[in-house]
């Protein structure tokens, strides 16, 4: 079930270094059952501590960035969540779209809409971060 995953996410003509299938990359990506549903890393840690210990599951997760298959971004809080990669090449490395934090149930997730970086004179921008908060539609009265 989850190498099914893993050959998905690699599916579009590049191979990610990590092609091994080992038992602890297999129980990471299989925490990324949502398109669009976030993990904070400290989540990751405690609900794998049992079976993966913490510099392993920082490694792997590190890796999966670096081979985009996820990617990770700050929360307002200042903790480090990861994605899924909804972009599936080496070459669309930009993970520009807004993200939803629910001031209710803490919940966060991507949206699935467009942003564009405007030029800005004299600056090459290479990533952005944006994040909304607001309550979701199960917090909201």
């Amino acid at each position: 079930k989850y190498v099914y995953l893993l050959l998905q996410l690699c599916r579009n003509k590049f191979i990610m270094g990590i092609i091994r299938k080992t038992k602890s990359i297999t129980l990471i990506l299989g925490e990324f059952t949502s398109e669009t549903i976030a993990i904070p890393v400290t989540d990751l840690i405690n609900k794998l501590s049992l079976k993966i210990n913490k510099s392993t599951v920082y490694r792997i997760l590190e890796k999966l960035e670096d081979d985009n298959i996820l990617y990770s971004f700050i929360a307002a809080s200042g903790a480090k969540y990861y994605a899924k990669c909804r972009c599936r090449s080496k070459e669309n490395t930009n993970h520009i779209h807004p993200h939803f934090e629910c001031t209710g149930c803490g919940k966060i997730d991507c949206l699935e809409v467009e942003i564009q970086i405007p030029k800005v004179p004299n600056r090459n921008i290479s990533s952005s971060q944006f994040l909304f908060q607001g309550k979701c539609e199960y917090c909201s009265p």
